[in-house]
């Protein structure tokens, strides 16, 4: 009998062979963690082992902060915060996450206001 790898393992396994992306000053990696509540998003610079911005759903009042809603609100404010920053282009790091729904949300919403990936 085989044993099905379960859905943490896939991700683990995913997440993996994305283990090269890395990001610049210029062209920071965008890191993605999806909780059961939230979605958390980070501008990492790799090179000089910094994060340049960070921002979460937990910081919105709205009801659920779990759902495609409030994700793309987050891809909104990531991408103002970018603006701020002077950063036009980044490098998309999912975390081994399936690009479908709240991921795809805040990826498409971070395009949609300018930032490039």
């Amino acid at each position: 009998m085989i044993k099905q790898a379960s859905k943490k393992e896939l991700r683990a396994k995913r997440h993996m062979r994305t283990k090269d992306i890395k990001g610049t000053s210029e062209c920071p990696r965008i890191s993605v963690f999806r909780s059961n509540k939230y979605l958390y998003v980070q501008l990492v610079d790799d090179v000089n082992h910094k994060t340049l911005v960070s921002l979460s759903t937990a910081k919105f009042d709205l009801p659920e902060g779990k759902n495609v809603a409030a994700a793309t609100k987050l891809g909104e404010e990531v991408a103002k915060l970018c603006k701020e920053n002077k950063i036009e282009k980044a490098v998309f790091d999912r975390s081994g996450y399936i690009y479908h729904g709240r991921i795809k949300a805040l990826a498409e919403a971070m395009r949609e206001n300018g930032v490039k990936f």
